[in-house]
């Protein structure tokens, strides 16, 4: 089994930026994928970014191209989302997983498919 636990959610105003985390209870061996997703009140979930964990290929969603970065530090089993120029459509509960199969861009597509491992979330709200 694997845990995994968001956070750095929180309130911030419309042009402000919020660094999120995803911690790893443990190492995962072989070639894996690490994504984030979120879901808004009344909408499905959507994938925002994903990477690998080998050579750190990467996808947007169109909705955060430019506004968002990933990242991922493997020696601390550490994802990180860098948002910045929030704006009150991306306020959302915002949620990480493990994918041990397909691409970045499967990944991100698929949004609560094919998925391996889910933390438990962290709410993001742009308001002023």
């Amino acid at each position: 089994q694997l845990q995994l636990v968001e956070s750095g959610g929180g309130l911030v105003q419309p042009g402000g930026s919020l660094r999120l985390s995803c911690a790893a209870s443990r190492f995962i061996l072989g070639y894996y994928f690490i994504g984030w997703f979120r879901q808004a009140p009344g909408k499905e979930r959507e994938g925002v970014s994903c990477i690998s964990s080998s050579e750190g290929s990467t996808y947007y969603a169109d909705s955060v191209k430019g506004r968002f970065t990933i990242s991922r530090d493997n020696a601390k089993n550490l994802v990180y989302l860098q948002m910045n120029s929030l704006k009150p459509e991306d306020t959302a509960v915002y949620y990480c997983a493990v994918r041990t199969t397909g691409s970045v861009q499967a990944m991100c597509n698929s949004a609560s498919r094919g998925m391996d491992y889910w933390g438990k979330g962290t709410l993001v709200t742009v308001s002023s």
